[in-house]
């Protein structure tokens, strides 16, 4: 764990809700009375923790602020996350007598079904005290936090997100709040949906008529993303790969994405960085324990040779050892 004053504040902050991921492979959910048996299998941190891991691992300075349970479960995931150099768990509180949310994953390399228990708690706060903060997340599908604003006035880029909608009714409201950050990343399947669009390229360029920056992820077919400052269109493909679980692919963009602004690097570079760091985090299990160090990437460039110029990676620093 990496710990810095907080009136120094942090590169990159994720705030959410935290669960343990138990996590089942290879398998699909059984019939009524019915047993199935997993070909993996593994306990690993998920939520927000899957972008702060994966922040942390691309090298920036992290704060993760959350609440965990004293029970056996978020005991485990808190010990996790304080072996993660490079994040800073202090705002990741432990409440007494709470259950600690918990979901229980079947997925196969195509699809995923999902069990959770989770007892609600109140919001989050930002304490008033912490400093400088380069980037946050957030979702935009409700009314965004309090802290928000007084972060993005302060200088704080902020990156919106969204799920997928239940209720089927994609509201305007969601696109309206896109005027509250800076980035705004959703996948393809929403950000159609969202615009009333019927590709990922023209959802991209009308949400960039609402947000700075809109990046639209399309899975194993890459990302696409429109500046509305210059009006610059930019699509990147993603390698191929033997998918194990594509459980916080997402997650693992985001927030590698986020960590590469604090380089030197273009857009176009930006997205090559993160569209690879989310392939990768599909070949293992869970979101942030399959979540690629800088490492990881040069290691699958050499030896698998992916088209293009991938020697920005050489320069890519390491997490800050703990």
């Amino acid at each position: 764990m990496t710990v810095r004053p907080l009136h120094e504040g942090a590169e990159l902050l994720f705030a959410g809700e935290i669960f343990c991921d138990v996590v089942f492979a290879g398998v699909e959910a059984p019939e009524v009375g019915a047993e199935v048996y997993a070909e993996a299998f593994t306990i690993t941190a998920g939520g927000v923790a899957n972008r702060a891991v994966a922040a942390a691992r691309a090298g920036a300075t992290t704060m993760v602020l959350s609440r965990l349970g004293d029970d056996p479960l978020g005991e485990y995931v808190h010990a996790l996350l304080d072996g993660e150099p490079g994040l800073d768990t202090r705002l990741l509180e432990r409440v007494r007598g709470h259950q600690s949310p918990v979901t229980v994953s079947l997925t196969t390399a195509d699809d995923r079904s999902f069990i959770t228990y989770q007892e609600r708690l109140g919001q989050l706060h930002v304490p008033d005290e912490l400093g400088p903060v380069h980037a946050t997340h957030v979702g935009v599908a409700h009314e965004l936090p309090e802290w928000v604003g007084p972060l993005r006035s302060r200088g704080t880029t902020v990156v919106g997100g969204v799920g997928w909608d239940h209720t089927g009714d994609w509201s305007p409201d969601v696109l309206d709040r896109l005027a509250e950050v800076d980035v705004f990343v959703p996948n393809d399947a929403e950000a159609m949906r969202y615009t009333r669009t019927d590709d990922a390229v023209a959802a991209a360029k009308a949400l960039a008529e609402k947000v700075p920056l809109a990046v639209v992820t399309r899975g194993p077919r890459g990302v696409v993303a429109v500046d509305s400052a210059t009006g610059q269109v930019v699509e990147v493909e993603t390698p191929p790969v033997a998918v194990v679980d594509p459980t916080g692919a997402g997650d693992v963009f985001v927030a590698t994405f986020m960590a590469s602004g604090l380089r030197d690097w273009d857009l176009r570079t930006r997205l090559r960085f993160a569209a690879l760091s989310a392939t990768l985090s599909v070949t293992g299990l869970g979101g942030a324990a399959s979540a690629p160090r800088p490492a990881d990437l040069r290691g699958f460039v050499e030896r698998h040779r992916p088209e293009g110029d991938w020697s920005f990676l050489d320069a890519e620093p390491e997490p800050a050892a703990s």
